[in-house]
């Protein structure tokens, strides 16, 4: 009886000691937040804000936005300036590894056209990031451009069309021209003629906001 007695007096002693640290371990789970939810951008000079502070460009605004009206989510600004969709396309798969991102928000292509390369290479291209990204579960926004009718009529409309008929085939969010809010609008636009500048960026944030803020439920 009393080994027996000792037994259990042995058993509560070892839990009491135990609990202080189970607390605290605990504690330390309830306290650590759920890890955010990321929109992943993968744009050009247009969304990396060419020409801009980094508060300015339309991400960086929208990411504000986010922070304070859609808790526990964040966003990651992979753009860079002079991006084509080969190199958004060489890119993908790094990035949706390093930021496992829930929306990808794909704004390229620009540069491909003002460079005249060749439609179904940057079809390809974009299909390609569309698939990797929908194959690591994210939402995917595809953000189109225009390019201006010098370049002929056949080029320019097979251009646009690219968009419209990844959005369709791969049943995603689209937002058909990303400068539409200003596009006829010079005094929008750097010297240039081709990066918006700062107090256009509110405008582009709003544009986007209407086909991004839906993805976010």
């Amino acid at each position: 009886m009393q080994c027996a007695i000792g037994w259990v007096f042995g058993a509560w002693l070892m839990l009491a000691a135990a609990l202080p640290a189970w607390a605290q371990t605990a504690a330390r789970a309830a306290a650590t937040p759920t890890q955010a939810r990321t929109v992943l951008v993968m744009g050009d000079s247009l969304s990396a804000g060419y020409g801009l502070a980094a508060s300015q460009g339309w991400v960086a605004l929208t990411a504000d936005r986010i922070a304070k009206t859609k808790p526990g989510w964040r966003v990651v600004n992979a753009s860079i300036s002079g991006e084509t969709t080969a190199g958004g396309a060489a890119r993908i798969d790094g990035e949706l590894k390093r930021n496992k991102p829930s929306v990808v928000v794909i704004e390229l292509g620009a540069n491909d056209g003002l460079r005249g390369l060749p439609l179904a290479q940057s079809r390809s291209n974009l299909d390609r990031m569309i698939r990797a990204s929908k194959a690591a579960g994210a939402k995917v926004l595809l953000v189109g451009m225009r390019m201006p009718p010098n370049l002929g009529r056949e080029y320019t409309q097979g251009f646009a069309d690219n968009y419209s008929a990844l959005a369709k085939q791969h049943s995603t969010a689209l937002l058909p021209f990303l400068l539409e809010p200003i596009a006829l609008d010079r005094n929008a636009f750097q010297s240039d003629n081709l990066h918006p500048i700062a107090s256009a960026q509110p405008k582009l944030r709003d544009h986007v906001w209407t086909q991004l803020e839906p993805l976010l439920r």
